[in-house]
């Protein structure tokens, strides 16, 4: 994939994802301030029918801002991954050009967006990382830091990723890059459903920067990371790291798909 061309002026019409479970306490505020930020068009909820009324909390904002606001809801917790596949689908619908995914606990402040759109100028892909200078997170414990950092470098070692953060989830993604990926065939979900992205993205041969940010831990309720998905991460690289060497050892059978 060549590095994408700049947009028509007045042709863009960026949407950002937010997958929520049990987020009735932060989404009106967290939608709030990223309307506040200069070059959003629309907001994706994808809410994986959340005990605490997430969803229902949405539709109200649905019906205040309906041409701003839209909801996906799902019939139980089915996963980061899907969620955010079934948020890049309803964004191609309204003729995204580029669509922004982020938590909905404010660990990803809408504050970095401005930022992140001018770099989506010239890159396919945009992450906002930690793992870079001016970059970095807040109120984590040494375990967290470590298991965070190990993971990281485990990941771009073993996939060969040029990213230095890629398990972040606050990422601005072209919407052509995500056209050209088959979503249908991604294994992966959780966590480590943004790895497998990263490297299908790297595969197209997209352009890929990182933006500084602040990881804050979430304002209310708990972190939904749990020793299943850790494990699940695991397995996701080493199942991309096999393919990665099927393609070293016979790329003829790997771009026939085989």
């Amino acid at each position: 994939m060549e590095t994408k061309a700049s947009l028509t002026q007045g042709s863009e019409q960026v949407i950002v994802i937010v997958p929520t479970y049990n987020e009735a306490e932060n989404i009106v505020p967290l939608v709030s301030q990223v309307f506040q930020q200069k070059g959003v068009d629309r907001v994706v909820i994808v809410d994986d029918c959340s005990p605490d009324g997430t969803g229902q909390v949405a539709e109200g904002m649905v019906a205040r801002e309906p041409n701003r606001v839209s909801v996906v809801h799902r019939a139980g917790k089915l996963g980061l991954g899907t969620a955010y596949i079934a948020g890049f689908r309803r964004a191609f619908d309204y003729g995204a050009t580029r669509v922004i995914t982020m938590d909905a606990d404010f660990s990803h402040q809408p504050s970095y967006i401005p930022a992140m759109l001018r770099m989506s100028k010239s890159c396919d892909l945009v992450i906002g990382s930690r793992y870079v200078p001016g970059g970095g997170s807040r109120n984590w414990g040494i375990s967290r830091r470590v298991l965070s950092r190990s993971a990281n470098a485990i990941a771009r070692i073993t996939l060969g990723l040029a990213a230095h953060d890629c398990t972040a989830g606050f990422r601005c993604y072209d919407s052509e890059l995500l056209q050209l990926i088959d979503l249908d065939v991604i294994r992966s979900n959780g966590y480590s459903f943004l790895v497998e992205m990263l490297f299908l993205c790297q595969k197209t041969g997209a352009s890929v920067g990182e933006v500084p940010i602040i990881f804050e831990d979430r304002h209310f309720g708990r972190s939904k990371i749990s020793y299943m998905e850790i494990l699940k991460a695991w397995q996701t690289i080493v199942r991309l790291s096999a393919q990665r060497l099927r393609g070293w050892l016979h790329p003829d059978s790997v771009r026939e798909g085989v």
